[in-house]
């Protein structure tokens, strides 16, 4: 795409033009945007810029510009038009303020969370009693957060596990998108909870696994992978033995790697044969395996681990689970890269249950220091997703400034308790 240096004087209605100052430096909503009145064009005027660029193909320029306001008219509709779109900005600005505090608030309970949760792994084997009544007790708060809400708000957490904590991060985010899953298909609260306890023990099988197996990057060979295969029944010998692990649960452990085609794993079931929460689960660990291969290199982002399994994985996972998993996480899940139809690239940060298509994102303004990057919503900005990005295409500056992380870890917050 051609871009030119005009000076202010030269632009004209119909025009696309970005102004090459920081994005707090001037009243308009955007750097980038096709001008639409004199207005706009005496504001532009009053901002000392030595040039605007100017975009030929992205302008439409019309031979009648219609008459121009005179000067002292221009200057009060001009001066009245830089109010409005100031107080409009400062308001955007106050919005984008308020949703980093609810980030942090929900980044703060997800913390918790995981504290809670490296607890309950480290008493499974000595305390196993205990370690399954604080599983409940967490699976309980989650739940009740995502049962009582009529709107749901998902954020990506900012936090990057280490690596020998990323089975805590895996069954902690499987457990929560499995619970939001389980509501959207209309189960009970009772199977809510239940899906809950079952996703975030799903993987225990796996204490019982060399960790030389568990964390090898290269393809296991035929024992290793057989050994591994061994975790689910050893997932539900082990829960067995705490008593109080709900018996309904059990098949979530042994039969997450099943496929509906019969292709799965450890027996081989088909459809009809297999639990309804599991099936819920399987869809979602799937998804979030995509995201966190051993082989980072082979990590999908959430859009396109979405894409792949809607794709490649008909007939294995349930077509219902699947449609709405994409129905909850929105199509552009958080932790998606994406460029708007203005051309600025962002980060996708969070999206809200009842506007799936319009989440909030981080926009890449290396002027402003990322802590302070304007989040967006694109509903409020009139604003589009062009295309998704991959994060691996990005340049360095900007892949560093949006920060897309290997760990992608997601958390709800109720949107009603925001307002």
């Amino acid at each position: 795409m051609s871009v030119a240096k005009i000076s202010p004087g030269q632009v004209k209605i119909g025009y696309f033009i970005q102004l090459p100052v920081n994005w707090m430096k001037h009243p308009f909503l955007s750097n980038k945007f096709k001008v639409e009145s004199y207005e706009q064009i005496a504001i532009i005027q009053t901002l000392d810029l030595e040039f605007v660029y100017f975009f030929p193909e992205k302008s439409s320029i019309d031979g009648n510009q219609g008459p121009e306001p005179e000067t002292a008219d221009l200057n009060q509709l001009a001066a009245e038009m830089k109010f409005q779109l100031e107080k409009k900005k400062n308001s955007r600005i106050e919005q984008a303020k308020e949703q980093r505090r609810q980030l942090q608030k929900t980044e703060k309970a997800f913390e918790q969370s995981m504290v809670q949760v490296r607890n309950v792994m480290s008493k499974i084997g000595s305390r196993p009693l205990q370690a399954v009544d604080e599983a409940a007790e967490l699976v309980g708060t989650i739940a009740d957060t995502i049962i009582q809400a009529d709107a749901l708000v998902l954020h990506l957490i900012s936090q990057a596990g280490k690596d020998q904590e990323s089975i805590y991060y895996h069954v902690l985010n499987v457990s929560v998108l499995s619970m939001m899953l389980a509501k959207n298909l209309g189960l009970s609260e009772d199977k809510i909870k239940l899906v809950g306890i079952g996703a975030l023990f799903h993987d225990i099988g796996k204490l019982k696994i060399p960790t030389q197996i568990l964390r090898k990057t290269e393809p296991l060979s035929a024992p290793e992978a057989n050994l591994l295969k061994l975790h689910t029944k050893y997932g539900v010998e082990l829960m067995k033995l705490t008593q109080s692990f709900p018996k309904e649960a059990w098949p979530i452990l042994e039969q997450h790697h099943e496929f509906l085609d019969g292709t799965g794993y450890p027996a081989g079931l088909t459809e009809p044969q297999i639990d309804e929460l599991a099936r819920i689960v399987a869809v979602v660990n799937e998804f979030d395996s995509l995201c966190h291969p051993l082989d980072i290199s082979k990590a999908r982002s959430p859009h396109h681990a979405m894409s792949f399994m809607f794709k490649s994985m008909k007939g294995k996972l349930g077509a219902n689970e699947m449609g709405q998993l994409i129905k909850m996480m929105g199509v552009y899940p958080p932790g998606t890269v994406v460029q708007l139809n203005d051309d600025r690239v962002g980060l996708v940060l969070s999206v809200n249950s009842e506007q799936l298509l319009y989440p909030n994102v981080l926009i890449y303004d290396p002027p402003i220091p990322r802590l302070e990057a304007p989040v967006i919503s694109l509903q409020e900005g009139k604003l589009s997703i062009s295309k998704v990005l991959k994060p691996s295409a990005l340049p360095p500056q900007v892949y560093e400034y949006l920060n897309p992380r290997a760990q992608v870890s997601y958390y709800v917050q109720n949107d009603k308790a925001t307002n």
